[in-house]
Formats: C-alpha cells, sequence, structure tokens
C-alpha cells in the first residue's frame, strides 16, 4: 500500500494536467466570423458562408459555430464546418445569424453574433397569387426500364386580389437539382394562367427531398410581387387505387382480393381499407388491412358492392394521403331464392283450394242452412183483438 500511493498521486496529477489541456481556458477569448454572406443558389435555397476570425488566438481547442436563422422561421443548429445550404421560402426575405462557440460538458463559450439577410422581393401587395395547391401522381412508364415510373404535377391556384387584368402568372418547380418552367397552363375568362401540368417531372416519388413551387408573373401596370411554397411529397402525392379488385361469394363467406396501386413503392409499403356496402338494409362495413387478401361472413340473401383504397405505410415514409376508391364491385342477390318463391306460391294457392273445396261441400250438403237456420218471424194477434162480433146475422145467437 506504501508503494501504491505515490503511483497513485501520480496518476491523479497526469489526470489533471490533460484535463486542463482538454478544457477550454475561461479567459479564452472568442471572437465572432467574418466575411458572413447570403447567396440565393436555386429556387427556395441559399448558402451561408463565413470565415474564421484571422484574429483568433489558437488554441488546441476544435472551435463549433451556431447559426440561428431568424426570418421567415426561427431556427437554430450546429455545424463544425463554416458554410451551410438552407431550403426556405424567399418571397418574405430572409436572415440569419452565425457566431462562434467553444463548449464542453462543463462549460459554454460564445461570441457575438454577426448577421446577414436577403430582403424580399419586389412587387405590389395583393398582387401575388393565393391558395397555391399542388399534387403529384404517380403513372408506370413502359417505355423506361432506368425509371419504370413516372410522377405528374398538377398545381393551381387563385388571383391576387389586387392583381390588374393584364397580370400573367408563370410557375416553376425545383426538386433537388432540377428546375422546370410550366409549359401547360389552364386559364381564366380574363386568359389569366391560374393552373399548370407537368405530364412528366424529375420528381422521385419514394424521395425525401422539399418540393419547391414559385409563381411570380408580370403586368403593364405594376410589379408583380413572386410567391413561393415548400411541399413534403408526402403531403401531396395522390396515390393510385388498388388494381383488379376481385369478390365473390360462397355460401356466406365473402372473398375480396387486389393487387397493388401503380408505384415505385413495394408491395409491403401499403395499407389498404376494403369497404363492404350492404345494398339491401344499407350496412357499411369497413376494415383496415395490411395485406391484399379479406374475408368477412355475410348474408347470402342480400346484395354487397365493394370498393378498396391504399395508402403508403408508415413503415416506407410519413403517414399521408390515401387514395381514391376503386370502382364498386357488385355481388351477391338481394332477390329471394327460387325455392322460397315457389314455396310461398304452393302455400298460397292450397290455401285458396282448401277454402274453395269447403265452399263446394258446403253447397251441396245443404249444412249452411243446417248450421245457421232462418230466424221464424213472430205471429202477430193483434188484428183479431181489434175485431168486433157480428150477431145480427147469426139467428142462434139472435134469440
Amino acid at each position: 500500500m506504501i508503494i501504491m500511493a505515490p503511483i497513485l498521486l501520480i496518476l491523479l496529477g497526469v489526470t489533471e494536467i490533460l484535463q486542463a489541456d482538454l478544457l477550454p481556458d475561461e479567459k479564452i477569448s472568442l471572437l465572432p466570423p467574418v466575411n458572413f454572406t447570403i447567396k440565393v443558389t436555386g429556387l427556395a435555397q441559399v448558402l451561408l458562408h463565413w470565415e474564421p476570425n484571422p484574429d483568433q488566438e489558437q488554441r488546441n481547442v476544435n472551435l463549433e459555430y451556431q447559426v440561428k436563422i431568424n426570418a421567415p422561421k426561427e431556427d437554430d443548429y450546429e455545424t463544425r464546418i463554416t458554410e451551410s445550404n438552407c431550403v426556405t421560402i424567399l418571397h418574405q426575405g430572409f436572415s440569419a445569424s452565425v457566431r462562434t462557440i467553444l463548449q464542453n460538458d462543463h462549460s459554454f463559450l460564445a461570441s457575438s453574433w454577426v448577421s446577414a439577410q436577403v430582403h424580399a422581393p419586389p412587387g405590389s401587395p395583393g398582387t401575388s397569387v393565393v391558395n397555391l395547391t399542388c399534387t403529384t401522381n404517380t403513372t408506370a412508364d413502359n417505355y423506361s426500364h432506368l425509371r419504370p415510373y413516372q410522377v405528374s404535377l398538377h398545381c393551381t391556384w387563385l388571383v391576387g386580389t389586387d392583381a390588374p387584368e393584364d397580370t400573367q402568372y408563370f410557375l416553376y418547380y425545383r426538386y433537388g437539382s432540377w428546375t422546370e418552367e410550366c409549359k401547360e397552363y389552364s386559364k381564366d375568362i380574363l386568359e389569366r394562367n391560374i393552373a399548370c401540368w407537368f405530364p412528366r417531372t424529375f420528381i422521385h416519388s419514394r424521395g425525401r427531398d422539399w418540393l419547391v413551387v414559385l409563381v411570380n408573373g408580370s403586368s403593364k401596370h405594376t410589379a408583380i410581387k413572386p410567391f413561393d411554397q415548400l411541399f413534403a411529397l408526402h403531403t401531396i402525392d395522390q396515390i393510385n387505387p388498388p388494381l383488379n379488385v376481385t369478390a365473390e361469394i360462397e355460401g356466406t363467406r365473402l372473398s375480396i382480393q387486389w393487387e397493388k396501386p401503380v408505384s415505385a413503392f413495394p408491395i409491403h409499403c401499403f395499407d389498404y381499407e376494403v369497404k363492404i356496402h350492404n345494398t339491401r338494409n344499407g350496412y357499411l362495413q369497413i376494415e383496415k388491412m395490411m395485406t391484399n387478401a379479406f374475408i368477412s361472413i355475410i348474408d347470402d340473401l342480400s346484395k354487397y358492392d365493394v370498393q378498396v383504397r391504399a395508402a403508403v405505410s408508415s413503415m416506407c415514409r410519413e403517414a399521408g394521403l390515401w387514395s381514391e376508391w376503386s370502382q364498386p364491385i357488385y355481388v351477391g342477390n338481394d332477390e329471394q331464392k327460387p325455392l322460397r318463391k315457389w314455396f310461398l306460391f304452393v302455400l298460397m294457392a292450397t290455401i285458396c283450394l282448401i277454402l274453395l273445396i269447403l265452399s263446394l261441400i258446403c253447397r251441396i250438403c245443404h249444412l249452411w242452412t243446417k248450421l245457421f237456420p232462418p230466424i221464424p218471424e213472430p205471429k202477430s194477434n193483434i188484428k183479431d183483438f181489434f175485431v168486433t162480433p157480428n150477431y145480427e146475422g147469426n139467428p142462434d145467437l139472435a134469440g
């Protein structure tokens, strides 16, 4: 134990020295970055760039940077590099700040902030589009082996409330590094563009990048303010209905099967809802499934219409929209079975025949009069009571 004590003291001293080297000196002065710039590099995309302060005292420490987005939506994060890409709407302008930081589990040091901004684009208030909505849809491309599925894009909007009548709008989208301008527009009665259709795009339906849509415009009377918007694909992707829905009845057993929708997602990436409607009593049954088959016990004397719809499962991406219901499939028969109809017919005929036979028997055997004899009329002696006797004509009585 006496020999071990000096060794422990030496190890403790070395540990303290190493910790002193690793911990930042609380007296160190952190200087803010320099040459902080914000550059627009694409639709709704900016590059933030700065440089370390050349007067910053160099120590055996790793400096970091804290970035704070001030507008249009507040956010902050940390990074070790001196630039950062940011996807954000720009029609309201953009501003950000950055500072140097030094931190560990025991302390936190930070320099002052430096800031930069991108001004909002010019334009008269009330001239930009409103209610911009977009949807995507996937179709099969049998002519391309590299991309067997194509994604279309459809966007609609309303004209700005203060936009002049000669205003014309133009739409662009960006997905990843691809940017395209719309070529197919729908117009209102004043020939102003109010909708756009891309039958084929560079959008990947299984991708996770933001879809950026920008609508700007022009007019001879005033500057039209542009408008941009970010869309997450899972919130606008209109899934196709399931394919080849079939339904058949065996006794009281209803079997329904279908195939996955046209989609780049594999078969295990779908949830389904099955809707069974009893047309005779109006009963509606909806069941959620993870497979492409369903069996139900039913009333075999009713008629049913069956529909199925699909949605991409949360196992493969964030929850999104349900597809439209498939076309209804009609099965069963709400008419009564032939045997039952014949039974009712025979029963009614038998009852009528029995009544007819009984009626004939009653007439032949005069049982009717015997069972219900006529009631005789009562004999009246009132006239005899009022008759006066005539004695004059009778000599015996006269004497």
